[in-house]
Parts: C-alpha cells; structure tokens; sequence
C-alpha cells in the first residue's frame, strides 16, 4: 500500500504495523549478506473475519458491491489473510533499493482476480515490487513491478478504510497494475505521480494486444495537495486528482469481446474541521468504457460523502452515504441503474491490534426495478436490502 499517498486522500488510512525478522536471526560477529538482507526485511499482516446476517426472507441477490454477495450473506466467514514482507530502501546516499510483497489468502484473493493462469485457489499476489530511489532534487520513487491502483478514497485493506462493506466508487475502479509508477514530491504539501501499466484489468502480465503490445499500454498519472499549517483548523485538509486511460486485458474474465478502451477518474477530499474529534471525506468516481464492449460505450458515477467522528480513544462512528448511476447496458442482478446506498459504521477497539466493528448497510434500487432477495438466484423481489455486519480483524 502506498502509505503517503493514501495519508493524503484519505480518512483513517495508516500503515500496517510492521514486525522485525531481525530477532530471528541468530547473531553474527559478520553477518551473511542473506542474514543482513532479512534483518531489514519486515513481517506483517491481519486476519479478517465477519459474521453477515440479511433480514428477511430470500438472500439470493445481494447489493454487488466489490468483496460481497450471497457467499457472505446470512453466516460466518472468513474474508481474507494478508502476509506483507518488505523492505524499506533506507538510502544512505540518496540511493536505495527494497522491496514489497502483499500476498492474500481466502476467498477474497479470488475475487481480486490478479491470477494470470486464470487459475483461482484462495490465492493471489496483490503487490510485488521494486522499490527504487533515485537522488534527483526531493527524491524520485520508482515502483516496477506490480502495485496498487492510483485512485480511490478506499483501499483493499478494509482494516484502514472508514467502513467494512466497500463503496461503489471502489466498486468501479481498477484495482491492480503491472507496470512502472514514479512518485515525486514536489513540496511537502504537493505530490504527482506518473505510471504506464500492461492494462487497466487487474491480471498480472496481463496484454490487451499481443501483437502490438509496444504501443497499446494504459497510462496513468495524479496529483495531491495538502493544506498547510496556516490554515488554522483546516491544516492537513486534502485534495487528491487521478487519472487511468488505456485497454482492458483480452477477452476472458473481463467479458469484452474486444480489449475496450477504459477511462477512470477520481477526485477525493477529506476536510479537517473546527471540531478535533470530527473528519469529512468526499469522492467522485467515472469508469467510461468503449465501444468495444459487449454492451457498447458505457459508464459509472459514483459520488461517496464521509464523516468520522471520534467518540473516544476507543470508539469512533463513521457513515457513508452513496449516490451510484450507469448505463443501462452495464445492468445486472443487484446493480440496477441507479441506487441510494447508507452505511454507519461503529468501531470499538477493545483489544490489542483488534478492530472490532458493527455495521448497518442499506442499499435501495432508485430506478425502481426489483435488485434484492428472493429464493432463486436472477430473480430478485425486493427493492431494499439490509445488512447487518460485525467484522473482526487481527493485525500483525
């Protein structure tokens, strides 16, 4: 996870506490290259579990929202497990190299759908990279290899997002590439960032023309700013821009009978205000799709509000209210072409390196067609649907 950028554009988002292998290793009056390798490398992670429950009778058809559905509904489940091993660059001169490695298990690293065998078995590779640092003016930032999406209010790890169920916004936007992404702060209050990835579909190595794979690439650049101290109350206020264009991978798990031409935008803010304890968020989110898809040019808003406020050390409460449009064409069971979504969420932090929440989403199906419930799966009965959720994560 890019852990400054996400500080800028969004609420809440920290880094995954780290934990040292080098008590592991055993001591060495002159230590291996390899013992000296892992005793900069760190060990992290977090175990996520939930227990769902729908209200009513008939679960079928569930809100399609990104890590949900009817597999999750009504029980208990295990959502996914993060292992992290990475390795900080620490340039002494400027110059420095490290690594990055997210690898997940569980039913949602198939939902991630990052597998470039098309191969799903409770497994994916989120990130893997090269982490290089050049010493030209603040410091260039090289990403190589395979990294996070660029864009978002949200992020996978639901842990460090405001709410457990994900936004439609995250919904719609890519999620993965594999691909070469520059970082550079102009100041400490601007920041860009530059990259040029394969494809915007999340397969590792994934090509939208082989045969001319040189030119068809998808392209990729953002801007954040942060507002200054001098601001007063407003200090630490965000602004974040972003932009992907290019081809989706070839036809498969993407289901275009052509690779379509894509363009996703994003624009998110989180605004401090006069109350210490209170935080307010916004996002828009575009997915433009072209002709090439099966259901022809199509697309996706998403407008997202935020509030979190912080009760006590312990507790916060935070809300989110959703506002998603799109194209007919790109309709189906629990995605109608427009909904109203409200979720709250409140967490309580009773044990150690435990998030504990309990949330209550509602999801309702504004263009007046039937999306939710019922017996059968394509048959949905109900314009509403309700979910009550408690999410317990352990982080390492």
């Amino acid at each position: 996870m890019k852990t400054s950028k996400f500080s800028k554009r969004t609420l809440g988002l920290v880094a995954v506490g780290a934990v040292s292998l080098a008590a592991m290793a055993q001591a060495e009056e002159t230590p291996s290259s390899v013992m000296t390798a892992l005793s900069s490398t760190t060990l992290s992670g977090f175990v996520d579990t939930s227990a769902q429950w729908n209200p009513g009778t008939g679960n079928a058809n569930n809100p399609a929202y990104l890590f949900g559905g009817a597999n999750k509904a009504d029980g208990f489940n295990l959502n996914v497990v993060k292992l992290m091993l990475e390795k900080d660059p620490q340039p002494s001169d400027g110059w420095g190299a490290g690594y990055k490695v997210d690898l997940l298990f569980g039913p949602d690293a198939n939902t991630y759908g990052t597998q470039s065998t098309g191969t799903f078995a409770d497994f994916a590779v989120k990130q893997a990279y090269v982490d290089l640092k050049v010493p030209i003016a603040n410091g260039l930032d090289f990403k190589i290899g395979v990294w996070d999406t660029i864009l978002g209010y949200e992020v996978f790890e639901n842990s460090v997002n405001a709410n457990f169920t994900r936004s439609y916004g995250y919904t719609i936007e890519p999620a993965t590439f594999t691909g070469v992404l520059g970082s550079y702060n102009i100041t400490e209050l601007i920041g860009v960032a530059a990259g040029v990835a394969n494809v915007t579909s999340s397969t590792i190595n994934g090509r939208a023309f082989p045969t001319r794979a040189e030119s068809y690439k998808a392209y990729m650049g953002d801007i954040s700013l942060t507002a200054p101290t001098s601001w007063k109350w407003a200090a630490g206020s965000t602004l974040y821009v972003g932009v992907v264009n290019g081809f989706s991978a070839l036809p498969g798990s993407t289901g275009f009978t052509h690779p379509a031409d894509q363009f996703s935008l994003y624009v998110g803010t989180t605004i401090s205000t006069p109350i210490k304890a209170l935080k307010l968020g916004a996002s828009y989110d575009y997915e433009g799709a072209g002709k090439q898809a099966i259901s022809g040019s199509g697309y996706a808003n998403a407008v997202s509000l935020y509030t979190t406020y912080q009760i006590t050390e312990k507790m916060s409460l935070n809300t989110r209210g959703e506002w998603f449009t799109q194209s007919k064409g790109n309709v189906g069971i629990g995605y109608p072409s427009k909904v109203l979504a409200l979720t709250g969420t409140l967490q309580y932090d009773l044990w150690k390196n435990v998030i504990s929440r309990l949330e209550l989403r509602w999801d309702h199906s504004a263009d007046g067609t039937l999306a939710y419930g019922g017996t059968t799966a394509g048959t949905p009965t109900r314009k509403n649907a309700y979910e009550l959720i408690a999410n317990v994560v352990y982080k390492f």
